[in-house]
C-alpha cells in the first residue's frame, strides 16, 4: 500500500548549498522524496497524507559518516580479552542506535562491520543507519592494524567469518583482498601508514608498497568497480595511495604539497576525522589512552589541522568522517564544527557531510541532498546549523531523523 507524508513549516537547507527555503515543503511517497518546493507550490495527492510538523525548525539531509567504526569502542585490548564475543554485538547495536540518533543516516565502516550486521540493519532487526562496510581492513606485519602485542598475544578478536586481513607481498596481499571482498565488502580499506593508537608503529611510517597497493586496487576493479579508502598519515604513504589509484584517503595528517596536487588531479576525496584528533589529545591529556600512543596523540592535531586547511585551501574535496568507535560514538555530527574551525563556512561543512560524502561513497543518486528522486532520508534541527554550526554536534539538537522515509527518532511533542 502506497503511503504519503508532507514534512512542511520549516527552513530547508538542501545539503547542495543553495539559499536555504523558507516555508519550505517535502513531499515523499513511500521512501522516495517526490517533490519539494515552498509549502503552497506543491501538488498535493487525493489520497491520505501523514503530515509531519517540522514546528519553524530546520530541515537537512541526513548526514553521512565516511569513517566510523560501528563495532569498537575504543579499541581496548581488555574488551577483547575479557569480554564474551556475544557482548561484542550487542554493543555495536548500541552504538548504531547512538549514531542515527546524531543524525547520521549513512556511514561507511573503516573496519570490524560484517555482512551480518549490515543484514541486522536492513532489516529492521536493530536500529542503525544505512551501512557499507570494508569488513577488516589490509595490514602488514607490523602494521596499523596488527593486533599483536609484545606478551606474544594476538588480541584481534576473531570468528568465523571475519577474514584474516595480514599480508606481506603482491601475492599474499591479492589473497587477501580476494577474502575481504568474498565477504562482501562495499570498500576496500588498507592501512597504507601507521597510527596514532598503534602499538607497533607511528603515524608517518609507510607500509605497503606501491606495487601491493596497485594489486589491491586491480582486484577492486576486476570485482564491480569496489574502491579502495587508505588509512594515511603520513606523506609517503599517502602518496604512495593515490600512485596506486585509491579512491580516498582518510586522516591525511602529514600530507604534503606534492600529495595535495596528486588529490587534486586524481578527484581523490579527503577524509580528515577531526573528531579522533581532538578527542584522542584530550584522552592522552587525562591519561586516558594506552602509554605508547599519548606522545603521538598530542602532537599531531596541530600539524593535522594545519595540513588539512592547505588541502582544503588548494581544493582538495574534503569528506565528512569521524572514526568514532576509536573515540565515543554519537558525537558524529561535531566534525561539522572541527571543519568550519578548519575555515570552512557553515555551508561547505554541511556539503561536505551530504552532497560531498554521497558522491564519495558513490550513493549521489540516492542520497546526500533533499530532491526529486532522492531516498528520504531527513533530519530536523532546533537551531539554525548556519548561524549555529556547532549546534549538530549535540544529539538533543536533533529533533527528527527519517530514515529511507521512516521516521525513527520524533522530540518534537
Amino acid at each position: 500500500m502506497t503511503t504519503y507524508s508532507l514534512i512542511y513549516n520549516g527552513t530547508l537547507i538542501n545539503g547542495s548549498g543553495n539559499e536555504p527555503l523558507l516555508n519550505a515543503a517535502i513531499l515523499i511517497k513511500d521512501n522516495e522524496i517526490i517533490a519539494v518546493g515552498d509549502e503552497n507550490s506543491i501538488s498535493m495527492p487525493d489520497e491520505e497524507i501523514k503530515r509531519i510538523n517540522a514546528g519553524e525548525m530546520f530541515i537537512l539531509p541526513g548526514f553521512i559518516d565516511t569513517h566510523v567504526h560501528v563495532m569498537t569502542n575504543g579499541f581496548k585490548d581488555e574488551d577483547t580479552l575479557y569480554d564474551p564475543l556475544s557482548l561484542y554485538f550487542y554493543k555495536g547495536a548500541e552504538n548504531l542506535r547512538k549514531t542515527i540518533e546524531a543524525g547520521v543516516t549513512t556511514i561507511r565502516d573503516a573496519g570490524f562491520a560484517d555482512l551480518g550486521v549490515k543484514m541486522a540493519v536492513e532489516q529492521g532487526l536493530i536500529l542503525g543507519p544505512r551501512i557499507q562496510i570494508s569488513v577488516m581492513p589490509l595490514s602488514i606485519t607490523g602494521g596499523h592494524f596488527d593486533f599483536w602485542r609484545d606478551s606474544g598475544f594476538d588480541i584481534r578478536i576473531s570468528y568465523p567469518g571475519l577474514p584474516e586481513h595480514i599480508c606481506d607481498g603482491a601475492d599474499e596481499v591479492r589473497k587477501r583482498t580476494r577474502e575481504v571482498i568474498r565477504s562482501k565488502a562495499d570498500f576496500i580499506k588498507v592501512m597504507v601508514t601507521g597510527g596514532v593508537m598503534s602499538a607497533n608503529d607511528g603515524p608517518e611510517h609507510t607500509q605497503f608498497t606501491v606495487e601491493e597497493l596497485k594489486v589491491i586496487v586491480e582486484e577492486g576493479k576486476s570485482h564491480g568497480n569496489i574502491k579502495v579508502m587508505a588509512h594515511g598519515h603520513g606523506a609517503e604513504g599517502i602518496k604512495n595511495a593515490l600512485k596506486a589509484g585509491i579512491h580516498s584517503i582518510e586522516h591525511g595528517s602529514y600530507i604534503d604539497d606534492e600529495a595535495i596536487q596528486m588529490m587534486i588531479d586524481q578527484g581523490a576525496y579527503l577524509v580528515p576525522t577531526f573528531v579522533v584528533m581532538h578527542h584522542n589529545k584530550k584522552f592522552a591529556e587525562s591519561g586516558d589512552l594506552p602509554e605508547w600512543s599519548i606522545k603521538q596523540a598530542l602532537e599531531i592535531v596541530d600539524i593535522h589541522k594545519k595540513n588539512i586547511k592547505k588541502a582544503y585551501e588548494a581544493g582538495v574535496r574534503i569528506v565528512m568522517g569521524t572514526d568514532c568507535g576509536v573515540v565515543p560514538h554519537g558525537i558524529n555530527l561535531e566534525e561539522l564544527g572541527f571543519l568550519y574551525d578548519m575555515g570552512m563556512s557553515a555551508d561547505e561543512a554541511i556539503v561536505a557531510g551530504t552532497k560531498t560524502a554521497a558522491e564519495c561513497i558513490g550513493y549521489d543518486d540516492k542520497i546526500g541532498t533533499i530532491e526529486e528522486g532522492k531516498l528520504a532520508d531527513i533530519i530536523i534541527c532546533k537551531k539554525d546549523p548556519i548561524a549555529h554550526i556547532k549546534s549538530l554536534g549535540n544529539p538533543d539538537n536533533i529533533i527528527m531523523v527519517m530514515k529511507d522515509g521512516k521516521i525513527v527518532k520524533d522530540l518534537r511533542n
